[in-house]
């Protein structure tokens, strides 16, 4: 029975790319899903909070309904938003933008070339904070030098930059009337943006309303109203889309898998599921004295069931994990030689590395038993209810595993400092696979360059990281990723788990529900009622 629950479910994914125009993207929702085919009522875990396009509190599904970009990233590559087109030199360090005309903020303000720059200049100003991309690292300058011209120059050509730029934050332009003094990165005084819909009111941790802007420069959504209702509980979003109260739910982390197979078969709800977003992993800290060792990071690998992971917790919804990246990830479909679940093999690499059984059923070497935390997000069941599973199976290879959760902020704060010897993470996703995540593993951004210290590769690992992002080689590119995957791979510093998913539950007459080439944004302006 679950096979076939899991066929009809993968029949159902929907993978399409962004339609059309930019700077799409919500959720939530408040009133009763009786509408008249223009309001929709979607619903999130938690407020919308600060929707400073420069910063990084706010929901991002908010952020992409009221803000647009220079560029929008597509399944076909690249294409214009507040730019019209650009050219790159051929030295691929200066990007000319020929910005839109006739656009305007919500508020009047005109966006041309000008408002672009100020833009910027405020996120320049704040330049520490984002620094993660790397196109901060490299930037020299930016110029307009007539009102209809933007441009920007690099030390050294750089390939993801059009990636970076089109992403949700921190590149989306808000009217420069919200700045305050010039600047934001003390806040803003408006959120207003030139995006297809404008926050007209909202009541913090109850609903925020958007409607439809009315002077958007591109194709104008079917949908006029967008109300986003606060309810943090799982179970209780799944009654409000039975009782009608809202029509969709829309997340990876929004819907577990027992409430997707539940209305697989439903006549009142569709389903939709993506393809693989982001990898559930576990990283592991090379400075730690039993973790340093290679063979026992690997012993690791092969003690771990995805296959069981997969089925027992995701109801086969979310696919097990050979990888740290799934193969249709850009550059990530290279060659590599999975860890396959093995158990025997798993205890003979542990004895080969001197770790004994003891008489309590732990293994010791030199006196030292056999024994690593687990660190996982106290906010995530999922993550606390792997941490049993894996603790009671390794357990079995006398293999002692103490796990230990803490709040999402200390949870990051501790991956940070590298105060952990195993810990769950995810990887970034789309759009910032691999480009981003891989930039980061250089810098204390998140945990894997404390985890990563110990490895006698990281320096080599580390220069050709630094390589990928400035080769004008696609070639060279290419093959840089694959040494890098690999040495990552057979140092087996990442344990992956599953390859995530996107999910959307929603009322049947909602049409037009697909994922984009961002995994945070709700493409709203694509949706109507049938």
């Amino acid at each position: 029975m679950k096979k076939k629950i899991i066929a009809i479910i993968l029949g159902c994914i929907t993978a399409f790319g962004v339609l059309s125009g930019c700077g799409q993207g919500v959720e939530t929702s408040s009133t009763s899903s009786e509408n008249t085919n223009n309001e929709l009522v979607f619903v999130n875990y938690r407020d919308i909070r600060d929707l400073n396009p420069h910063l990084y509190a706010g929901e991002m599904y908010a952020q992409s309904m009221l803000y647009d970009t220079l560029v929008s990233i597509t399944d076909d590559g690249y294409e214009g938003c507040l730019a019209e087109s650009w050219t790159i030199s051929e030295d691929g360090r200066i990007y000319t933008f020929k910005i839109r005309e006739g656009v305007t903020f919500s508020d009047g303000a005109v966006c041309d070339a000008n408002a672009i720059l100020a833009n910027f200049n405020a996120i320049i100003e704040n330049k520490e904070r984002h620094t993660w991309l790397e196109m901060m690292n490299l930037l020299v300058g930016v110029s307009a030098p007539d009102e209809n011209t933007f441009v920007i120059e690099l030390s050294e050509p750089y390939y993801p930059m059009l990636t970076e730029l089109g992403c949700i934050r921190p590149f989306a332009m808000i009217s420069p009337n919200c700045m305050i003094n010039g600047s934001t990165k003390d806040g803003v005084n408006g959120y207003i943006g030139t995006g297809p819909y404008v926050l007209t009111d909202f009541v913090t941790d109850e609903y925020a309303v958007f409607e439809r802007n009315e002077n958007y420069w591109g194709e104008l959504p079917a949908i006029e109203k967008i109300t986003v209702k606060v309810i943090p509980d799982n179970q209780t979003r799944i009654m409000a889309l039975e009782s009608g109260e809202i029509d969709l739910i829309f997340g990876k982390n929004m819907l577990d898998a027992d409430a997707i197979s539940q209305y697989v078969d439903s006549e009142k709800f569709s389903v939709s599921l993506s393809e693989p977003t982001s990898t559930r992993h576990i990283v592991l800290n090379t400075t730690n004295d039993i973790l340093s060792d290679t063979t026992v990071r690997q012993a690791l690998q092969y003690a771990t069931n995805r296959q069981a992971i997969s089925d027992g917790i995701f109801y086969g919804l979310e696919e097990p994990a050979d990888t740290l990246y799934a193969k249709t990830v850009p550059y990530c479909d290279v060659e590599l030689t999975p860890y396959e679940y093995n158990a025997d093999t798993a205890a003979q690499m542990l004895d080969e590395a001197g770790w004994t059984m003891g008489s309590d059923g732990i293994r010791q070497k030199d006196g030292k038993k056999l024994e690593l935390e687990l660190l996982y997000n106290s906010d995530s069941v999922t993550e606390k209810t792997i941490a049993e599973y894996l603790q009671s199976e390794y357990l079995k290879l006398g293999i002692s595993i103490n796990i230990h959760g803490e709040e999402e902020q200390s949870y990051r704060d501790s991956m940070k400092a590298g105060n952990f010897d195993m810990v769950f993470n995810i990887c970034w996703g789309m759009p910032y696979d691999p480009q981003s995540s891989l930039a980061a593993m250089r810098a204390p951004v998140y945990g894997d360059y404390a985890a990563q210290l110990g490895l006698a590769d990281k320096a080599e690992i580390d220069a050709a990281i630094t390589e990928i992002l400035t080769t004008t080689d696609e070639t060279e590119r290419q093959e840089l990723y694959s040494f890098v995957l690999t040495r990552l791979h057979e140092d087996a510093v990442y344990i992956p788990l599953t390859y995530e998913c996107n999910k959307a539950l929603y009322t049947s007459d909602l049409q037009g529900v697909h994922f984009g080439t961002d995994q945070y944004d709700v493409p709203f302006a694509d949706m109507y009622f049938q």
